[in-house]
């Protein structure tokens, strides 16, 4: 069964990620990126009040969000390669809307397949490559050394574009408006934002179209290693979690209960066999699960009441 068709039982009973729904991944991604706009903004805002040029705004405010082509800066500033891809000023609202938009568009479907871990992973992976791919390009092409030292990479691009491929992979076969012939497959919504994207970076350096290059190959190269059970997801959840209980007390584990060691104490032995039965509150708790954590951590049991569920449902 290929990863795109092992969600088609998980489709027939789903329920729609929602804009209030807690740790919507999607929201959080939409978040960060305004947040990150709002203060560039405000900054831009400020030094436009106090007739600053805007040369001294991009010296004293944006070198420290965008990540720049030339090496020695670059290493003065490494955190740089991560806020980029968060990044973007007043000057480009454009490009930010554009990118929330088509971040939209893929990130919905991706989400809805895979859950709600996999998104913000796949995003910043893109961004990472495209950093790479950037920095590469402008030290290793002999027509760019010219400008290292004035270039640099801002905006949400690398991340987006990760986002649409590993979505695009993972099921290219999704189809859109499926009132009209049958629907668009999404493979064709792919191919008109890579043209979209690489048309407007044609006037600009090589180094540009190549970090976008190098996002939409994060988010290929995730699918792949994902249909091979290798989920690059899993650490950076893992990182995340243990950060934000970082402060918070550990339970004390409790003492086992008399019915665990005299009624449970079974050894090796399977006691008994069991028919799961399906109540809606069971298939909501799994379908929480793999809105959060991804279908392949369902265990047997879980995908048993999932496909009775789906095959109740077509009766």
């Amino acid at each position: 069964m290929g990863e795109s068709d092992r969600y088609q039982e998980y489709r027939k009973v789903k329920r729609k990620f929602t804009l209030g729904m807690d740790n919507n991944a999607l929201m959080g991604l939409f978040v960060l990126n305004v947040i990150f706009f709002l203060i560039l903004l405000t900054m831009q805002v400020g030094y436009f009040f106090y007739q600053q040029t805007p040369s001294l705004y991009e010296t004293q405010v944006v070198q420290w969000f965008e990540l720049p082509a030339n090496l020695t800066k670059f290493s003065e500033r490494p955190w740089t390669i991560l806020t980029y891809v968060f990044s973007d000023t007043g000057n480009n609202i454009m490009r930010i809307l554009s990118n929330m938009l088509w971040l939209w568009a893929f990130g919905y479907i991706l989400q809805e397949m895979t859950g709600n871990d996999k998104i913000i992973p796949i995003y910043i992976y893109g961004g990472l490559l495209g950093g790479i791919f950037f920095l590469a390009a402008n030290q290793l092409i002999p027509a760019l050394s010219g400008q290292v030292n004035n270039a640099a990479l801002l905006g949400a691009n690398a991340g987006t574009i990760a986002v649409a491929m590993a979505t695009t992979t993972l099921s290219p076969n999704h189809r859109f408006f499926t009132q009209i012939r049958g629907g668009i497959p999404i493979w064709v919504l792919m191919a008109v934002y890579i043209f979209i994207d690489l048309a407007g970076v044609a006037s600009m350096s090589a180094a540009y179209s190549l970090s976008h290059i190098g996002g939409a190959l994060a988010g290929f190269i995730f699918v792949i290693f994902l249909r091979r059970g290798k989920d690059g997801s899993v650490w950076m959840n893992r990182f995340y979690h243990w950060f934000m209980n970082l402060f918070t007390p550990k339970k004390q584990p409790s003492a086992k209960s008399l019915k665990d060691k005299v009624f449970y104490n079974t050894g090796n032995r399977n006691p008994y066999s069991k028919t799961s039965i399906v109540t809606q509150q069971r298939v909501d708790e799994i379908l929480d699960k793999i809105n959060q954590r991804g279908y392949h951590f369902l265990t047997e049991e879980e995908k048993q009441i999932l496909k009775k569920a789906a095959e109740e449902e077509d009766l």
